[in-house]
């Protein structure tokens, strides 16, 4: 039997190649190629399930958007401008390229922002460029923007950046409601992953097809083009439908995603809990099903009991082990302002600050003498800090403290770094590296879910991007740890599958060191709490356990939850008790002020029936570090 095939039409411009590529080949989606404007018309009349269309086109109908893949521009674009003999500023006419409504759209918000309101008459591109004379303009879009010449040219891409300072999205993959899988989604990510990995073979065929420089079209597909979906183009798309609403020039409409309906259809199969309790006790590899009931229905007292046999089972001697670290953050200056957030500063703030080099001596002196081995070195997005900073504080650093681990820059941070230093992912870890970097920290992951990051952080970086910066960091020979904030109004569903997307990578890269996680400290936020109490949070660790099989260390998190929280967690599941944290400000900063020695972080091991051991980042206990 056959499964019958999605119907499925694409933009035939280049920009849509590494979105569609093999997906002719493809034995669930039956693919055509046209123009955005006769993609949108196939989708409105039924013709087609799905298509890759321009984003005007979502207010035709309800539809549905598959997630994480787009066409779109954080800058200037190429393939999407007016032009003219004239100064745009005295156009009294602009001849609209019929092929896209987004771009009809995308001009008139640009021209209404610099104060221009010509009439608008539509006509084929090039006919229109033939007839922008004098005061006339013209848009065009698509492969033969490639090749306009005018005195006056104007990107749209560039200019939307210039007036939202955010990407714009210019097409998407839209779906009639309720027909594709959760298997059509991975067929087109899978076609997204494969073409993106192709796009100089793709610039050389278009050159070798429509003429022009290859090396042109290469640099167009991977430096102009954005093909992610996340939250950042996520808020650009948002603001773009949001202010052609309010001009009139679309009306209103509310962003639906695929994945958002699946969630809804999906049903759970029957579990029994006291298998689940079992399985996860023995060290049997529990699946989403098994661990979604487990949070949903088991008491804290079944889940601590088995998350301890796992516990014991694992670390048969009874050693807890902490480190002996300092918390530096080097700048509170940040542009993704988290909801969650009480640390950031916007640049310009009174408050705002970066570290000067005599602040970070004594800060790094400060925790040498108190026995310290390493420095978690984190701070904001800061736009103005590129890669070159970086360099030359990881080698002063090392150079000065040769004998610290720098443990620095979350997933997120890497990604602004390498995304404002118009650099590769790997470009920026072999050059990090190169000047001292030695391990990452887990920040940034709060919750590993779209639908949830989307609301409590909209500007920073998905899922899969921080993923991505994991498992290039892995692949590049450094360790890190894992983390999960929770408490934030997420469902079980949103942090079973925040422990399954580490759980698959560890299988992956054996590249996590340690698992922590920490309710949400909600005092001088804009976000409304969900639970953060202690025992949502021993239930969290203890289903950790049970769930990373593979193993991270779970570490307990005093600097939140206290020492006697803490001690408790030592007997569901955790084996290690985290760092004398010298410095704190980010947790510190919503209102949690728990602070311990060396002393008192050893006392409490030994008090809750533990052995005490001092290690490294690579979880080794260090020379000495043990205590009977």
């Amino acid at each position: 039997m056959t499964t019958k095939k999605l119907r499925a039409a694409a933009v035939s411009f280049l920009n849509a190649w590494p979105l569609t590529e093999g997906l002719d080949r493809s034995e669930r989606i039956e693919l055509v190629k046209a123009e955005p404007s006769a993609c949108a018309a196939m989708l409105e009349g039924g013709e087609v399930d799905l298509a890759l269309v321009s984003v005007a086109a979502l207010t035709k109908g309800q539809y549905d958007i598959v997630p994480g893949m787009a066409i779109g521009a954080d800058g200037p674009v190429q393939t999407v401008v007016l032009a003219g003999e004239q100064s745009p500023a005295i156009w009294d006419e602009v001849f609209l390229d019929t092929a896209s409504r987004t771009s009809h759209v995308l001009a008139k918000l640009v021209l209404d922002g610099m104060g221009v309101h010509p009439t608008y008459t539509p006509a084929p591109a090039m006919d229109g460029l033939a007839r922008a004379k004098g005061t006339k303009g013209a848009l065009v879009i698509g492969d033969r923007a490639f090749d306009v010449r005018a005195n006056q040219v104007l990107d749209l891409g560039r200019e939307w950046n210039k007036l939202s300072g955010l990407p714009m999205i210019f097409a998407l993959w839209a779906a009639r409601p309720g027909t594709v899988s959760p298997e059509d989604v991975q067929e087109l990510t899978r076609a997204a992953q494969h073409g993106l990995g192709m796009r100089t073979e793709l610039a050389q065929r278009f050159a070798a097809q429509k003429g022009g420089d290859p090396e042109r079209y290469r640099r167009y597909l991977t430096q102009r083009i954005r093909y992610g979906l996340g939250p950042y183009e996520l808020l650009g798309l948002e603001a773009f439908l949001d202010r052609a609403a309010r001009k009139g020039f679309l009306p209103p409409m509310k962003l639906r995603f695929v994945d958002d309906v699946v969630k809804t259809r999906r049903v759970r199969r029957q579990v029994s809990l006291d298998t689940a309790l079992s399985k996860g006790a023995s060290g049997e590899r529990l699946d989403a099903d098994e661990a979604e009931l487990l949070d949903e229905n088991a008491s804290v007292l079944d889940l601590g009991l088995a998350a301890d046999a796992r516990r014991r089972a694992l670390h048969p001697d009874g050693v807890v082990t902490y480190i002996v670290s300092r918390n530096v953050n080097y700048t509170n200056v940040c542009t993704t302002a988290c909801h969650f957030c009480a640390f950031y500063r916007p640049r310009g703030h009174g408050e705002a600050y970066v570290l000067s080099r005599e602040q970070l001596t004594k800060k790094i002196d400060e925790t040498v003498a108190l026995g310290g081995i390493e420095i978690l070195l984190q701070g904001g997005l800061h736009p103005e800090l590129g890669i070159e900073y970086y360099e030359d504080l990881f080698r002063w650093v090392k150079q000065k403290w040769p004998m610290i681990n720098l443990h620095a820059l979350s997933p997120e941070e890497i990604w602004h770094i390498a995304r404002t230093s118009e650099l590769s992912l790997d470009a920026t870890m072999d050059r990090l590296i190169a000047s001292g970097l030695d391990s990452i920290p887990g920040g940034g992951a709060e919750v590993l879910d779209d639908e949830v990051r989307r609301r409590i952080a909209p500007l920073k970086c998905s899922t899969d991007e921080w993923l991505t910066v994991m498992r290039a960091a892995h692949q590049h020979g450094l360790r890190s740890t894992a983390t999960l904030m929770f408490g934030v109004g997420e469902e079980a569903r949103h942090r079973v599958a925040h422990l399954m997307r580490l759980r698959e990578l560890q299988d992956e890269t054996k590249g996590f060191t340690a698992f922590i996680c920490w309710p949400f400290q909600p005092e001088n936020t804009r976000l409304q709490p969900g639970d953060g109490s202690a025992q949502a949070y021993l239930r969290t660790n203890a289903l950790s356990r049970l769930v990373l099989d593979n193993p991270p260390t779970p570490r307990a998190s005093w600097v939140t939850m206290g020492g006697g929280v803490a001690q408790a967690s030592l007997h569901m599941g955790c084996n290690d008790f985290g760092s004398v944290m010298i410095e704190e400000n980010v947790v510190s900063a919503a209102g949690t002020t728990f602070q311990m020695d060396s002393e008192e972080v050893e006392r409490h091991i030994t008090d809750a029936g533990f052995k005490a051991a001092r290690r490294n980042m690579k979880y080794e206990i260090v020379p000495g570090g043990a205590r009977a």
